[in-house]
Formats: C-alpha cells, sequence, structure tokens
C-alpha cells in the first residue's frame, strides 16, 4: 500500500474509529514485538547474571542489576496510564520503546555493575510503557467483545518471552564472543533490531485519533507512589539478605507505609486528574479484578519462581534446559488463550473463565505438591500444563474485565491499575515463596539427613575410599563431621554449584530436603489462588460492549 493510501485509510478510520483486521495486525506486530521485548528483559538477564557478574567483577551487585529494572518497570507503569490518557497512546508508546532501545544501548556498553545497574533502570523506564499500552492501544481500537481473541495473541508472546528468556540469556552468556563483541553483551543488544522493526510499525501503522485534553498531571501523585513503592519493592527483594527483621527492612516498611498514606491522601486531593483515580473502586468489578490480579499475580509469579529452581537443582537441568522443559506451561496457556478468546468473543461471556482459570491453578499447584527427588519430568509436566491451562484462561479475562468496567476515557489508566497491581503482587509472591523455599531448607535437608534409606546411602559413600579422597566432598565430609546439618543447609542459600560435583549418594539428602521445601511453596500457592476462586465466584461480570474506545468516543462526538 503507498503511503498516500495508508494516510486515506488511516484518515477514514480516524473518523468511524473502525480498523481492518488487517490495519488491526499490523499495528500489532509492533505493539507485540514491544511487550515481547519487555517480557523477555524480565527472565533474560538471570541466566546470563553469573558470567556478566564476573566478567564487570561485581558479583555482589548482581540484585541490583534485578532491582533497578523492577523499580522503574513498576512504578512508571500507572504514569504511562494516565499520560497516555492525556497525551495520547501512540506518542506515548513511541517515547516508550526508543527508551528502552536507548537503555538497552547503554547496557551493552556497560563497564562495570554500577553503569549495568544504572542503565538497567533506564531500560525499565521505557519497560513500564510498553506492555500496559500495548494493552491500552488494543482497547482503543477493538471492542471488548473482540479484544479476547486479539489479547490471546499477546498472552502467547507473554509466555514464549518468559520461557525464551533463560534459554537466550543461556546460549548469550555461553559464547566467548558474537561479531567481535563479548556473548553476553548481546542479552542487551539483541533489543535493538527488535526493538527498531517495534518502533517502525508503531510509527507507520498506528493512527489512533486522540482528542487534546485539558487536564494537569498528577505530579504529588507521582512522587508519592514513588516513596510508596520503591521501599516495598527493595525490602521485596533484598529483604532474604537484610533478615526481614532486620532495621533496614523495618525501615522500608514504615517509609512504604508513609508513603501509600500520603498516596492516598494525594489522589483523593487530586480527583479525577488522579494518577491511579481512586473512583475507580467504585466499581465493583474493577476492585474484584484488581483483587483477583493481585492473588493470582502472588500464586502465579511466587509458584512459577520456583519451578525453574527445583528442575535445575533436584533434577540437575542447566538454566537453558530449564527453559525448555517449561514449555508445557507456555502450551497450557495457548491452548487456552486461544479456546477462552474464541468462546468470549462468540458468546460475550467470560465470568466462567475467571472461576475455572484459579480452580486449574488450584489444582496444578495440588498436584505439585506430590513432587519429590524421584520426580521425573512427564510427571512434573501435568502440573504445568494444568497451571498453564489455568493462567491462559485469567490472564486475558482479568485485564478484560478491568477494562471493561470503566467508560472509554479511563481505560488506559484502568488497564495501567490492573497490570500493576498484577506486578506487585507477583514481585510479593516472589519475595514470600522464595523466602519460605529457603527458610524451610534448614529443617528440611537435617530431617532428610534422618531418612534411613539416605543414611545407609551416607554409611555407603563413606566406606569409599574414593569418596574420601575426592576434594570435591571434603567440605561435606566436614560439615558432616561436625555434625551441623543446619550449616551444610545454609550452602544452598548462597551456592548450589557444590551439588554437581557432589557424589550422588551424598547429594541425595540436599536433593530430598529441596524438594520437600519446594511443596510447601506450592501447598502456599494453592492455599492463595483457592482464594482467588472464592472472591472470583462472586464477582460480577458486565456484558462486554460492543464498540472499542476509539468507536465510543466517535460516536459521542457524533452526538
Amino acid at each position: 500500500m503507498a503511503r498516500a493510501e495508508r494516510k486515506a485509510a488511516a484518515a477514514a478510520s480516524a473518523i468511524s474509529g473502525e480498523m481492518t483486521h488487517k490495519q488491526i495486525m499490523l499495528v500489532l506486530v509492533g505493539l507485540m514485538s514491544g511487550m515481547f521485548l519487555s517480557a523477555l528483559d524480565q527472565s533474560v538477564v538471570g541466566a546470563a547474571m553469573r558470567t556478566i557478574a564476573d566478567d564487570l567483577k561485581g558479583l555482589e551487585l548482581q540484585a541490583w542489576v534485578t532491582t533497578a529494572y523492577l523499580i522503574t518497570s513498576t512504578v512508571t507503569t500507572p504514569i504511562y496510564g494516565k499520560l497516555g490518557d492525556i497525551l495520547g497512546r501512540r506518542r506515548l508508546f513511541i517515547v516508550a520503546i526508543t527508551i528502552f532501545i536507548f537503555g538497552s544501548l547503554l547496557c551493552g556498553t556497560a563497564a562495570d555493575m554500577f553503569q549495568l545497574a544504572a542503565w538497567r533502570a533506564v531500560q525499565g523506564i521505557g519497560a513500564g510503557g510498553l506492555f500496559t499500552l500495548a494493552l491500552t492501544v488494543l482497547a482503543d481500537i477493538v471492542p471488548p467483545r473482540e479484544r479476547a481473541r486479539y489479547q490471546g495473541m499477546f498472552l502467547g508472546v507473554f509466555a514464549t518471552s518468559s520461557v525464551l528468556g533463560p534459554i537466550i540469556g543461556g546460549l548469550f552468556a555461553g559464547a566467548n564472543e558474537i561479531l567481535w563483541i563479548n556473548g553476553w553483551r548481546w542479552v542487551f543488544l539483541i533489543n535493538l533490531p527488535i526493538g527498531i522493526v517495534a518502533l517502525f510499525m508503531v510509527v507507520s501503522f498506528l493512527h489512533v485519533p486522540h482528542t487534546a485534553k485539558n487536564h494537569r498531571i498528577d505530579w504529588l501523585g507521582a512522587v508519592t507512589i514513588v516513596i510508596a513503592v520503591v521501599p516495598l519493592l527493595l525490602v521485596a527483594e533484598n529483604g532474604r539478605d537484610w533478615g526481614w527483621d532486620s532495621a533496614m527492612s523495618i525501615g522500608m516498611y514504615v517509609t512504604g507505609g508513609i508513603g501509600i498514606i500520603l498516596f492516598i491522601l494525594a489522589e483523593r486531593a487530586a480527583k479525577h486528574e488522579a494518577l491511579l483515580p481512586l473512583t475507580l473502586f467504585k466499581s465493583k468489578t474493577f476492585s474484584m479484578a484488581t483483587i483477583l490480579g493481585v492473588l493470582v499475580g502472588v500464586g502465579m509469579f511466587g509458584g512459577m519462581m520456583t519451578l525453574p529452581l527445583l528442575l535445575q537443582i533436584v533434577m540437575g537441568a542447566t538454566p537453558t534446559e530449564a527453559g525448555f522443559m517449561m514449555l508445557p506451561m507456555v502450551a497450557g496457556m495457548m491452548t487456552a488463550t486461544i479456546i477462552s478468546g474464541q468462546i468470549t468473543s462468540k458468546t460475550g461471556k467470560y465470568k466462567m473463565f475467571m472461576v475455572i482459570g484459579p480452580i486449574l491453578l488450584t489444582l496444578g499447584y495440588l498436584y505439585l505438591t506430590s513432587f519429590n527427588a524421584d520426580t521425573v519430568f512427564w510427571q512434573a509436566s501435568i502440573g504445568m500444563v494444568l497451571i498453564g491451562l489455568g493462567l491462559g484462561q485469567l490472564m486475558q479475562t482479568l485485564t478484560l474485565a478491568a477494562q471493561n468496567s470503566v467508560p472509554a476515557s479511563e481505560v488506559g489508566v484502568a488497564t495501567a491499575s490492573a497490570t500493576f497491581f498484577r506486578q506487585m503482587g507477583g514481585t510479593l509472591g516472589v519475595a514470600v515463596f522464595i523466602s519460605i523455599l529457603f527458610n524451610n531448607l534448614v529443617d528440611t535437608i537435617p530431617a532428610a539427613f534422618k531418612r534411613p534409606e539416605i543414611q545407609a546411602g551416607i554409611k555407603e559413600a563413606l566406606a569409599d575410599k574414593a569418596v574420601l579422597a575426592d576434594p570435591n566432598n571434603a567440605e561435606f565430609l566436614k560439615g558432616l563431621q561436625s555434625g551441623d546439618m543446619a550449616a551444610l543447609a545454609g550452602k544452598l542459600n548462597t551456592d548450589s554449584s557444590f551439588l554437581n560435583d557432589l557424589d550422588p549418594r551424598l547429594a541425595r539428602p540436599f536433593l530430598v530436603g529441596f524438594a520437600d521445601a519446594g511443596v510447601t511453596v506450592f501447598a502456599s500457592a494453592a492455599a492463595v489462588v483457592a482464594i482467588a476462586v472464592v472472591i472470583a465466584i462472586f464477582t460480577k461480570a458486565p456484558k462486554l460492549r460492543e464498540k472499542s474506545a476509539v468507536q465510543e468516543a466517535a460516536a459521542a462526538a457524533a452526538h
């Protein structure tokens, strides 16, 4: 299509608020590329972090590389939502992806860990807009009833990128050089060509009409949300190292609590100009969808972070192999997404998925409570499929419910709010469940040592002169002589690599204990998601509107 024809088509679409399927798909390519980058960078760095930290000589600072990205991407999410309503989604999406590309380039050139953490923060500022603005633009151009079909594509991209992250990170980290550049730097530089494609598609094909609004920016809300969220994110990410009851952690709790109070007061004062309007919560559907989002975020991210650890430590998989082993979950998510999206589009009904989704999630986690040191992949994959089927029905449905519960003029801030609370739930879930996992090791591993079959295996190993002479077993044998099983268990809190070279008979209690601790996490995740089932049953699901946000705005302007 010639440029003049594209402009004419865009103008016609702007007047009516309608877009053809082809126009929508061209826009979605750009939006999904941006979302892919945002989701990918949440997981890709983890697999490569050890290599990055060794090369930049800053292993003790590795947590800040992750934390910096998390903080800025989370804090900016509601800000992008509000600014999108004021300034227009197209312009802001272009800004967000440009910042992300620039941040990626800087990360790829970092000379030390301090620089890398700073540039990751810049990346996060861009990433905060990619996910929420993509979903908001979709709401602008596609009616709620049809939206479920397209949102399934977004979820597929999200799921795929989450799995590909460790694989790509592991592959790049394992390469010394690619095109005369250190392999790990391509973890960030690969974002440049993908980001440029996304930018081109958005600039060329995204023409969503926007009416300038005489709104003031809620700067006080922006400042107070930073005061509220940043300390809580910091303690969530670092509390296990600091100590949850340490002076540093308590200081963060207090600061965050004060920030929450100040933020609520600021938003009450700002009224309809608020960054996160409290009037949104007058809608019972929006309120319940938000609570469900938090619970699902806790259960989803908390449980999903535990699975790769079990696959690597208990089953002995590499980070790359663990990424591939998560594919059953992805398959479940994509299957459920496609089916639920088609049914929602044909019937206009979505309440059933808000109930069935958490039920399947609960069943998946309950199934995984049978996980043990002898569990094989196909057995674990059954639980993963159930979890995937649950998530596939929930992720898009909760966003759809939040968007459908507010007027078209507030769809941007509603989408951002729903995304923000789900992210906060996810961060909380990871912090809590990972703490449960590692805190339980001091009990489960000593308990494993007491099992008769394990004692017999250790006795057999100790009678083997080759085992006694192997330096890889020396530290374990020293700990065994001291009788301090808790100290041995504590080793897994810092470094699990010693298990790779330890005699299998001596490693057995660690594998059994770690699997038992993982079961506690799955049971906790099941309990959280079970609460979501109850809430979902009592959540009202109004009929999906037949027009997109742009179509509604065009109709209102015509009258």
